[in-house]
């Protein structure tokens, strides 16, 4: 078990003051959440094989630094990708894939615009309650099942609205991934960017480092999803895929 361990340290990264140690766990964690979002972007299903493992990694992370909301927030990504998973590969009478690439038809896309808006309103003014209380929730359930684990010391959020912002974007950009609807990727692209500066800001650069690639293929993703939208004439299709 000592492998899953964030002390177990692969390489040591001369970025910022004092240098970053990147453990194994982190390493291959990365790894593939970078193969499942490149991979997602060529319309791969096996994306959801490497994003079941980049949360899978991540959990365990999280647990062991004790950042027990951003682990429940793993376990809803890895009932998606599970959902994502099953939804890509159904197909319909004719062998044909029942989903496809498409845009948001406008009035949809208008109604997730104003959830997100209200969401993210409402998560910046509760953020510290909110993610002490899921704290509290993971915390029960992993003493029910017999973990020793305590209560940790939560500090208030540094960043509450872009915390929020990255929160409330990433859980929508990962509904309508599952989806294939091409908006995902512009979620994904303001949720890089902001990710990209708060790192850098706290100093952890090798995850700005991280992010600033995955700008780069959230770019590449919504270039080729909107191509193949336009080439299937599915732009201002209505929603009858399910």
């Amino acid at each position: 078990m000592d492998f899953f361990s964030t002390s177990n340290i692969l390489v040591h990264i001369p970025l910022g003051s004092g240098g970053y140690d990147l453990s194994w766990i982190e390493a291959i964690g990365s790894l593939a959440g970078l193969l499942c979002i490149w991979l997602a972007s060529l319309e791969k299903i096996v994306n959801y094989a490497f994003g079941l493992l980049n949360v899978t990694l991540f959990a365990i992370i999280f647990f062991q630094i004790q950042l027990y909301s951003s682990l429940l927030l793993q376990l809803f990504f890895f009932v998606a990708n599970i959902y994502g998973w099953y939804a890509w590969s159904r197909q319909n009478s004719d062998h044909q894939q029942v989903l496809t690439i498409r845009w948001l038809p406008p009035l949809d896309a208008l109604s997730w615009g104003g959830i997100c808006i209200v969401a993210m309103a409402l998560m910046t003014w509760f953020i510290n309650p909110v993610f002490a209380f899921l704290t509290r929730i993971a915390v029960t359930l992993m003493q029910q099942l017999g973990i020793n684990v305590v209560m940790p010391v939560l500090q208030p959020d540094a960043f509450p609205f872009w915390d929020a912002c990255m929160l409330v974007l990433s859980i929508v950009a990962m509904i309508l991934m599952t989806r294939k609807y091409v908006e995902n990727w512009i979620l994904w692209l303001v949720v890089n960017l902001i990710s990209v500066v708060i790192f850098a800001l706290q100093g952890v650069y090798a995850m700005a480092l991280e992010y600033l690639i995955l700008v780069a293929i959230a770019l590449n993703g919504l270039w080729l999803w909107s191509k193949s939208a336009r080439q299937a004439g599915l732009k201002s299709a209505p929603l009858n895929n399910g």
